[in-house]
């Protein structure tokens, strides 16, 4: 495979340049000296940054794209062989590769890097990390899957060998990368579309956590029963996180304030270190700051960091995110769209001062709605109003094997739950406008377009 180097720039072209984490590759690239170029399908406010940084961006996608002075090809995984441009580039016998193994082919460059994965956490505790990091001023490079405020965006370009991104196990692509420490946080059943069985995707981690040098280091959740699959014969070190004391770094005397942050002592190697004092919300947080606090000590940045790093960070965007109030109702967002996310917000919620939950939930993908159709249920039964919307296809084409209604029955039928399901946001507005009542909280939930639900109710 193609070797990326800082020392020797090239001129790589990106086919689908505008996405999130082709754009943050992009951006690595120019700020090394590297003359870039691609193309996407629509003009964007990132396709416009990218220009103004030194990119040659092109507006549609065609052969002609492929000139004869690029030296590398990079491409995202939306992007289908009967794709003209892709088809020239699979052509003209370039080197040629995906987005991961770019992302892999960069870290190879940084002497301590970070890979964050997980079925569940993953932006947010890269989030946290950067905190960290930029706290304890190591002037790390930073990839993150999600906009984080203290880097104005999704990226960070800096100057050490410190680099921190989100390894994705969806088609596996997180096998392309090359870290010096990972972190697996928790294995559960998603992305069930590639994945056929659990023992499958416990699989895939063990895979992933292998892929480290003898070297590296292993963050990884000690309560998991998958643990003793994914380390064994790991040559590596491992360091465990958790809320028991069989775990190496643990969490000792959890309290929560009135908004739900939980505040712990700090435990390593069974010796109480330190107090620590979170700003997000919910258990599942103070497992994510775990897994951050053990990369942080392991890669030898101080405690006083860690805790300003954990003091500053509020949370990232689409994780229980504070939109605003409406008549008195407080308005959240949520990324959760698999049952133990939606479990874990709602169980965070009931921790804050409220008088009733109301979940609008936005099923994402089909096979995942249909796989998981007792879990969503069992998990949104949490909340006091479950309000349904439309399944959000995503990269799926609707067959006709499941709808948000087979969720509304199982919640009526086995949980008594009061729940609507209401396809269009339209009608989810207009009905929330007539039923929520004063001190209630509103979630919108989901990986889909469900967040302008509460948007529009605020503008309003």
């Amino acid at each position: 495979m193609y070797k990326i180097d800082f020392h020797q720039p090239i001129h790589v072209h990106f086919i689908g340049i505008g996405g999130i984490s082709m754009s943050g590759l992009a951006e690595i690239l120019l700020q090394e000296h590297f003359t870039v170029s691609g193309s996407d399908a629509k003009e964007s406010d990132i396709t416009t940054l990218l220009q103004k940084l030194g990119a040659t961006v092109i507006i549609g996608q065609c052969a002609e794209n492929i000139t004869e002075d690029i030296d590398l090809i990079v491409y995202t995984a939306a992007i289908h062989r009967d794709n003209p441009e892709f088809a020239a580039a699979l052509a003209s016998g370039k080197p040629i590769m995906t987005r991961a193994e770019l992302l892999g082919q960069i870290m190879s460059n940084y002497t301590r890097s970070v890979a964050v994965s997980g079925t569940h956490g993953k932006t947010t505790t890269t989030s946290m990390l950067s905190h960290i990091f930029l706290a304890a001023k190591v002037d790390p490079t930073i990839s993150i899957g999600g906009m984080l405020d203290i880097i104005g965006g999704n990226i960070r370009v800096g100057q050490s060998e410190y680099f921190i991104t989100e390894a994705c196990e969806y088609t596996n692509s997180y096998h392309a990368l090359q870290p010096q420490l990972s972190i697996i946080l928790n294995v559960d059943a998603d992305h069930l579309d590639f994945f056929h069985t659990m023992e499958e995707i416990i699989q895939s981690f063990r895979t992933f956590a292998h892929k480290l040098p003898e070297n590296g280091i292993l963050i990884i959740n000690g309560e998991m029963d998958c643990l003793p699959i994914i380390i064994e014969d790991l040559p590596c070190t491992i360091h465990t996180f958790g809320l028991s004391k069989e775990c190496q770094y643990y969490a000792s005397d959890i309290t929560y304030d009135e908004n739900g942050c939980a505040s712990y002592t700090l435990y390593k190697d069974g010796t109480a270190v330190t107090h620590i004092q979170l700003h997000v919300n919910g258990v599942h947080n103070v497992l994510n700051s775990l897994a951050a606090i053990a990369a942080s000590d392991s890669l030898n940045i101080g405690m006083e960091a860690i805790q300003k790093g954990l003091d500053t960070f509020g949370g990232a965007k689409r994780r229980f995110e504070y939109k605003g109030q409406y008549h008195d109702v407080t308005v959240i967002d949520d990324y959760a769209h698999h049952p133990t996310e939606i479990k874990a917000t709602l169980s965070a919620a009931k921790l804050t001062d409220h008088h009733e939950i109301w979940c609008v939930f936005q099923p994402h993908t089909y096979t995942r709605t249909k796989a998981l159709l007792a879990e969503f249920a069992e998990a949104l039964h949490y909340a006091d109003h479950v309000v349904l919307t439309k399944i959000y296809a995503a990269r799926e084409a609707d067959t006709g094997i499941v709808s948000s209604q087979d969720i509304a029955d199982i919640l009526q039928n086995d949980y008594h739950t009061d729940v609507v399901y209401l396809p269009t946001f339209e009608e989810a507005e207009s009905y929330l406008e007539k039923n929520c009542k004063k001190n209630d909280l509103l979630i919108t939930m989901g990986a889909g377009d469900v967040v302008t639900i509460g948007e529009n109710l605020l503008k309003k």
